[in-house]
C-alpha cells in the first residue's frame, strides 16, 4: 500500500483518536488535584509520537509497562492501572 492509499484508509479514524486524546488531556488538565503516575507515563509516551523513527507503537507500549521479570509476591490492586508506576 503506498502513503496516498494509506491516508485515504486511516487519516480519518487517527484523526478522531487525535481528537479524542486532546479532550482528554484537556479534561486533565481542568481537573484538581496532582498527577500520579499515570499521567505522567502517558505525557512521557507521547513524546515518542514527535518522531519519524520507526517503532513507535512499540516504544509506546514499551514505555508504559512494566519492565521487570520477577513476579511480585502478591498483587497490590484488584485491576491493571495501564502504566507502571515505576515502583
Amino acid at each position: 500500500m503506498n502513503r496516498q492509499e494509506t491516508l485515504d484508509l486511516y487519516f480519518m479514524e487517527a484523526r478522531a483518536k487525535l481528537i479524542d486524546l486532546a479532550a482528554f488531556l484537556d479534561r486533565v488538565d481542568r481537573s484538581k488535584g496532582p498527577n500520579d503516575f499515570r499521567i505522567k507515563a502517558f505525557r512521557k509516551a507521547l513524546g515518542q509520537l514527535k518522531t519519524t523513527k520507526p517503532g513507535r507503537a512499540k516504544r509506546v507500549m514499551l514505555s508504559l509497562s512494566d519492565p521487570t521479570r520477577k513476579p511480585i509476591k502478591a498483587a497490590t490492586t484488584k485491576a491493571a492501572a495501564g502504566a507502571w508506576p515505576g515502583k
